[in-house]
């Protein structure tokens, strides 16, 4: 039997992630409220506004949902304003932002710098020959990470690609590259088929 994988579709370039996954052979399901979640797998959570999204995910009764996966071990990928969200610290977040604390990064919303910084670059990703282009909207920036994150790849010492247990984030957008192969590492890590 196939795997559903969920694509969180509160906001951002969900619908990206979907044809990156499908790309790779996965099912995906939209994910906007908890009984979205049920028979899903594994989870994706797309970059957008990460203020927005921590607030959407209270309204729509799914934060508390996806935390329970998270600790019951489903596998998740989040990438840029997931990466936030996901994120153990987020270093200038809203007082009232929850994040789910699933890896063990700090994090700066912006850390890159505004719109306007926005930039593309070929990162080096452990296991893979060829480079990886990153595009960087609006990024997250690691600030600190523990001695159990793995960093995968990193752009001028500063990590963009980890994992830790069943968490992989990255600070930038691989759904707008046209190349799936992180979503397939993603995939091919936790077994899902």
């Amino acid at each position: 039997m196939q795997a559903l994988v969920g694509v969180l579709a509160l906001q951002g370039a969900f619908a990206a992630h979907e044809a990156a996954l499908t790309e790779v052979g996965a099912t995906t399901r939209q994910v906007r409220t908890p009984a979205d979640l049920a028979g899903v797998q594994a989870l994706v959570m797309p970059g957008g506004e990460s203020t927005t999204m921590s607030r959407l995910l209270e309204t729509s009764g799914l934060f508390d949902e996806i935390r329970a996966r998270l600790v019951d071990g489903m596998p998740v990928f989040g990438t840029c304003a997931g990466m936030i969200l996901l994120a153990a610290d987020v270093l200038d977040g809203r007082p009232d932002q929850r994040s789910f604390a699933a890896i063990d990064i700090a994090v700066r919303r912006n850390g890159y710098g505004r719109q306007i910084d926005s930039f593309e670059t070929d990162l080096t990703v452990e296991g893979e020959e060829l480079p990886f282009h990153g595009v960087f909207i609006r990024a997250p920036k690691v600030e600190t990470f523990g001695p159990e994150v793995h960093v995968l790849a990193s752009h001028e010492g500063v990590p963009v690609l980890a994992r830790q247990g069943n968490v992989m984030v990255a600070s930038f957008h691989p759904e707008l590259t046209g190349d799936a192969r992180l979503h397939r590492r993603f995939l091919q890590h936790h077994d899902i088929n």
